[in-house]
Order: structure tokens, then C-alpha cells, then sequence
């Protein structure tokens, strides 16, 4: 009884493979598929989208991205970046050595090596409500005046006294109202042989930030 028992289990086994093998479509499972088997997915972060003058969060509504970039070295020229336009860059040919200032709504690169009174008077019929953006690119001290020097503290610059050959420089002022107190104003960083990114220059440095448009 057991031995009949077992073959007809045998049997009954063997007609139940030759079932499935018959109606049961065949795939063939690729080694890579087979590895990845039980692998937890991958989350890729989406690319992040693109912001005004390139700053890594959006500006609040109502207000205006801006972005100061000094020069670095002889290739790396200043760029200054007003609501995603670039007023003053290498692309637009019309950055200089020595001081590249932007006014909102007009552009214009002063020499500062060799134009300080240009400067100056340029400063000067910058009318009230207006914006002054500054950039140093290779060297934007050596001939700098001290009335023009005294002329951009005066717009609320703290460094411009301390600048030194080639220092790397960049600032923000407003003519005929203030600018809130969190945004970055200005930022300074001067020529060390030992520390120097290029030679013969500080590394290249940055502002930016966001101005309120009801200011």
C-alpha cells in the first residue's frame, strides 16, 4: 500500500511539472536583474533649478538679486550680476583692470589706474535712488586717489582705506536712501605670497544677496 502510495504521488508530481512546463511562459533572468534583486531603489535629487545671478535659493518676491564677483589672477575677470543681467563681464567686453563700477539701468568700467578723477566725477552724477555696484580686477589701488578713496567711504565703504596692490574687492552702495544691514556690502581680500590662490594674487571673492524693491 505505501509503495503504490508513493508512486502514485511520483506520478501525480511528474504530470503536475510537465502542466506547468507547457503553460507556464519562460523568461530568462539577465545577471544583472538577478543582482539587483532586493536592492533598495536609488532616490536621485531632482537638479536643482537655476536662480537669478545664480545664488543657490531665490530671492523673496519683491526684491532684487544682485551677485559681485572680483577678478582672480590675469584670466578670471570681475562680473558684476544685477536680476540675472550681466552689467559688466568678460562676455560683454566691457570689463577692465583696475576698478569695474555698474550703475542699475546704465553700465560703465572706470580705470581706476589710470582715471580716478573719471571716477570720481562718474560717483558724483550717479543720481539719488541709484545703485553702485564695485569690482576690483588685477590691481585697483596703486593710483587710487585719496579724495577717491575718501569719496566711496563716504557711500559707506569700510575697506576701501585698507586696499592694498591687487587686493581682490568687491561692494555694494546705494546713493539717496539705505541698505538693509543684513545683506553683504563688501568684502576685501589682499594680496599674500604664501596664501596667494594665483601668482602674484589673492584668490578671487564674492557678495551677494537680495534688496528689497520698496526701499
Amino acid at each position: 500500500v505505501r509503495l503504490t502510495g508513493l508512486l502514485l504521488t511520483s506520478l501525480a508530481a511528474w504530470h503536475l511539472g510537465q502542466f506547468v512546463a507547457a503553460h507556464v511562459p519562460q523568461t530568462t533572468i539577465s545577471n544583472a536583474e538577478f543582482q539587483g534583486i532586493g536592492k533598495k531603489p536609488v532616490l536621485r535629487a531632482p537638479v536643482p533649478k537655476r536662480q537669478k545671478c545664480d545664488h543657490w535659493t531665490p530671492c523673496p518676491p519683491g526684491s532684487y538679486a544682485y551677485r559681485i564677483l572680483s577678478g582672480g589672477g590675469k584670466e578670471k575677470m570681475a562680473k558684476i550680476c544685477f536680476e540675472d543681467q550681466l552689467l559688466i563681464s568678460e562676455g560683454n567686453g566691457n570689463v577692465g583692470r583696475g576698478i569695474n563700477i555698474a550703475i542699475v539701468n546704465c553700465n560703465c568700467v572706470i580705470d581706476s589706474t589710470d582715471h580716478s578723477e573719471e571716477m570720481m566725477t562718474f560717483l558724483r552724477n550717479a543720481s539719488a535712488g541709484t545703485l553702485l555696484l564695485m569690482a576690483t580686477h588685477d590691481d585697483g589701488s596703486t593710483l587710487l586717489k585719496n579724495d577717491a578713496k575718501k569719496l566711496i567711504e563716504e557711500l559707506g565703504s569700510k575697506e576701501i582705506m585698507k586696499i592694498k596692490f591687487r587686493s581682490s574687492w568687491v561692494f555694494i552702495a546705494a546713493k539717496g536712501f539705505k541698505l538693509p544691514d543684513n545683506i553683504q556690502k563688501e568684502k576685501i581680500n589682499h594680496s599674500d605670497q604664501k596664501m596667494n590662490r594665483y601668482r602674484g594674487w589673492p584668490a578671487e571673492i564674492q557678495i551677494e544677496g537680495c534688496i528689497p524693491r520698496n526701499l
